[in-house]
């Protein structure tokens, strides 16, 4: 094997779920909900309607990543997706959005879960995510056969976690009414669905490692489609727990909704579990995303949209390294540097930007191409719908997004310019 030749194709479906899981079930279930209601000021009505945009929003970028993944079945995922049907600089809009957008996804897991585990002492909480971030990726390092067993040892307690605060929340739930903290409107719904598609955004995290799937063309649309279903049932079912237990209000003062939940319904002995819960849950979805991200760092490298030293492959474990360890130098100053809501916001945007350039390459495809027989209805509606809902997200996200996405553009065009053989 060269230094950037491509890794042998070892991950069965049962591990392309295990990782699709994983990469959802992580901070979004510990926090975003929180985030979403007090965005919603505490509406319920409103934190449903936001909940299910969301996840419209998600289906439709699901069915569009199935569709494209059985077509180009290699690894990055939309960057090489867009780089086909589009043309290179629709791919490199969205490997940017997302390299840097879920760089900003793994520093809000690393934070959610140092706040879990320090939630008096900010800097102890910083200085534990910033470890996490150097623990998993010794993990990534050693390659995705062991990244998939990972997952599957965290995964398998986060959902029993899960499972107590569905059944604690919905049995013994005894919020008292209570009137929502300012008026609902629909920019308040907009953002709030923005933030809950961090926590759905990681069900295609297997179309970016597409060179190392047994049978991609089968296996990644099953993966992803299947890992959607799963993790939209049990955030649903999470959502009604954590309303019947707090209430509206209650669910968007509360900064750890699932361990306020396990206190009000069984004691306050058991905000233990959630602390266990929210750290796995982080450090499994934060595993994924460090492999995911190097993947797509390693594509945009060969093709001379990044540094080609990050499409570096350890010979005996197929890991692009390189991308690997830049990826967590990134992290540990965004967690040492930001906070949650910030970064999940930058977050948020990078990854509709992306999911919108696969939506707009899925509407490219030709008729013989579209095998899932998917409408190009579907393809039209994420497009737009991942526009919208990017363009109401914070203000200071949006502003700060942008002007990360003409930097690329920026620095892109400036290195292309010296190399004319390279413009496209």
């Amino acid at each position: 094997m060269t230094a950037t030749s491509p890794a042998p194709r070892g991950l069965p479906l049962r591990g392309a779920l295990a990782i699709g899981v994983g990469s959802m079930v992580g901070a979004g279930a510990f926090t975003s909900l929180g985030l979403a209601a007090l965005l919603t000021g505490g509406h319920v009505g409103a934190l449903a309607a936001a909940l299910g945009l969301a996840v419209a929003v998600a289906t439709c970028n699901a069915l569009s990543t199935a569709q494209l993944a059985a077509v180009h079945p290699a690894s990055g995922g939309t960057y090489v997706y867009g780089r086909r049907q589009i043309g290179p600089t629709a791919g490199f809009v969205a490997g940017w959005g997302f390299v840097t957008g879920k760089t900003a996804s793994v520093a809000a897991m690393a934070t959610t879960a140092g706040l879990y585990l320090f939630p008096d002492s900010p800097l102890a909480a910083r200085l534990a995510g910033a470890a996490a971030v150097v623990i998993l990726t010794a993990v990534a390092l050693r390659g995705i056969t062991r990244t998939a067993q990972a997952t599957v040892a965290i995964l398998v307690p986060v959902l029993a976690v899960l499972g107590l605060t569905i059944v604690a929340g919905l049995a013994g739930g005894r919020a008292a009414a209570d009137t929502p903290v300012s008026a609902a409107d629909p920019a308040g719904v907009l953002a709030a669905a923005g933030v809950l598609f961090f926590a759905f955004a990681g069900y295609a995290r297997v179309a970016t490692m597409g060179e190392e799937v047994e049978d991609p063309r089968r296996t990644i649309p099953r993966a992803v489609l299947g890992a959607l279903a799963f993790t939209v049932v049990l955030y649903a079912l999470l959502a009604a727990a954590l309303v019947a237990a707090l209430g509206g209000t209650g669910l968007a003062a509360s900064e750890a909704p699932v361990r306020a939940t396990l206190e009000a319904s069984l004691g306050a002995g058991w905000g233990w579990a959630a602390v266990v819960g929210a750290v796995l849950a982080c450090a499994g979805a934060m595993l994924n995303l460090l492999a995911g991200i190097s993947r797509t760092g390693m594509a945009m490298a060969r093709e001379g949209d990044l540094p080609r030293p990050l499409a570096r492959v350890d010979e005996r474990t197929a890991v692009p390294w390189a991308g690997q360890v830049t990826v967590a130098v990134a992290v540990i100053l965004l967690v040492l540097t930001t906070d949650v809501l910030t970064v999940v916001g930058f977050s948020s945007f990078g990854v509709l930007v992306y999911y919108a350039v696969a939506n707009l390459s899925a509407l490219t495809l030709r008729p013989e191409q579209r095998t899932l027989r998917v409408p190009r209805a579907v393809n039209v509606l994420g497009l737009g719908l991942c526009l919208v809902i990017a363009f109401t997200l914070p203000p200071a996200s949006v502003a700060a997004m942008v002007g990360v996405f003409l930097i690329g553009l920026g620095g892109r065009w400036f290195v292309r310019s010296r190399r004319p053989d390279r413009i496209g």
